[in-house]
């Protein structure tokens, strides 16, 4: 697994939740406080969850927090969804970096 700090999963969902921190202050700017605070908590926890995951106290702690970790993700899916379908601008990518992160949740999972 190469040392925590080099994990692609850990740098993707780390610089996720940096996107997502800065969307959401644009949200919140924009008086979509409830919004900016469902996806923040979900985006952000994607990351929390993963670099929890990686100090191994067990193989079933492992994989348990992997799977916290990819329900985030699908929540945070869920949230740009909602924005997207009420006239929001969504950065451009943002979408494809959380399938890309629900993608590598999965894979990891399904390998453990």
């Amino acid at each position: 697994m190469g040392t925590l700090n080099e994990s692609p999963i850990r740098i993707k969902s780390f610089q996720f939740a940096c996107d997502i921190v800065l969307y959401c202050d644009i949200l919140k700017k924009n008086n979509d406080f409830e919004l900016a605070s469902q996806l923040l908590k979900s985006g952000t926890s994607i990351g929390a969850n993963t670099r929890e995951a990686q100090r191994e106290v067990s193989k079933k702690d492992f994989k348990n927090k992997f799977g916290i970790a990819l329900k985030e993700a699908d929540e945070t899916l869920y949230w740009l969804d909602i924005l997207e379908a009420t006239c929001r601008q969504v950065p451009k990518g943002m979408r494809k970096k959380c399938e890309e992160l629900i993608r590598f949740l999965v894979a990891i999972i399904k390998n453990t």
